[in-house]
């Protein structure tokens, strides 16, 4: 294995098993998840909860065939009276960005590990797929389990029909934040691009597929010398095949200008325009991405 061009942090790898019929995603996020979660200051269950969030964007993302600027994976959490009420993350190409939105004094009162019941109460997942081609596919599934990666397990088992897999691991050293993820997937019938068909949670390879990728421990998952060619060479160098595919760098991407918000405002008439000016004649904008605001003289 050439050191050289293994992955360890800040970009995708994909990897498919062909005798078994299982395709995978693997990252680790170093640099770009602190870039993202330093532009706002997050209580540490939140930092927790958007860092599990951003990495399965980021899996779920690298699993888009069309790869291109209009193809979108876009992650979005909501409840109506919970301590979270909106989670969003989206993924476009390698870029990546997310936002959560809370209730500090209620999330205070919940102590320092609250779960994921107690933070959203009864809400709900939807993902989103975008292809370059304009196609949109959407599934909504209950915020129920202990984590984000089960609701998103829940999600490709009721929507997609696609036994699912995921692992997510998350540490944070002062502001030294490092998160990664393992997505397993089986594709009944072949390798990936192939029509699945006849589905089953119990199929002997699917069994073995799980039973081998149960035993990716966090530690593993975190080490920042260990690539992810080596992880999955360790869980899998049993089998016929491992076929490894690079994948984007991975790296914050919030799409906020000045200009896109002058387009915006320009829709709306003369008078709906006043009405949003300050006190100097200016037209301020919050982006909730990146904590940015731009002042627009439109």
């Amino acid at each position: 294995m050439d050191i050289q061009r293994e992955t360890f942090a800040d970009k995708l790898l994909g990897f498919t098993l062909p005798a078994r019929g299982a395709r995978a995603r693997a990252v680790r996020l170093d640099s770009s998840i602190d870039e993202i979660l330093s532009t706002h200051d997050y209580p540490a269950p939140v930092t927790h909860l958007l860092s599990e969030a951003l990495v399965l964007a980021a899996l779920m993302g690298g699993l888009l065939k069309d790869d291109g600027e209009d193809a979108q994976l876009t992650l979005q959490a909501q409840t109506q009276a919970g301590v979270v009420s909106l989670l969003v993350c989206d993924y476009r190409g390698g870029k990546l960005r997310g936002y959560a939105d809370f209730d500090g004094p209620r999330l205070a009162n919940l102590g320092a590990n609250p779960s994921l019941a107690a933070l959203f109460g009864e809400g709900f997942l939807a993902i989103t797929f975008e292809t370059e081609g304009g196609q949109r596919y959407q599934g909504i599934v209950p915020l129920e389990g202990d984590t984000l990666a089960e609701a998103c397990e829940s999600y490709f088992s009721q929507s997609e029909q696609i036994p699912t897999m995921i692992r997510v691991a998350s540490r944070s050293c002062g502001d030294d934040r490092v998160a990664a993820g393992l997505l397993i997937q089986h594709l009944a019938d072949g390798e990936e691009g192939r029509e699945r068909l006849h589905v089953r949670l119990d199929h002997p390879d699917w069994e073995h597929v799980l039973a081998m990728a149960g035993t990716t421990s966090h530690d593993e998952l975190l080490d920042p010398a260990l690539s992810l060619e080596a992880i999955a060479w360790r869980l899998f160098h049993e089998e016929e095949e491992i076929r490894v595919q690079p994948g984007p760098v991975i790296s914050r991407g919030c799409r906020c200008s000045a200009d896109y918000y002058v387009s915006v405002i320009a829709r709306f008439s003369a008078t709906e325009r006043d009405e949003m000016r300050g006190d100097d004649g200016v037209i301020a904008v919050d982006c909730a991405f990146c904590a940015k605001t731009f002042a627009l003289e439109i």
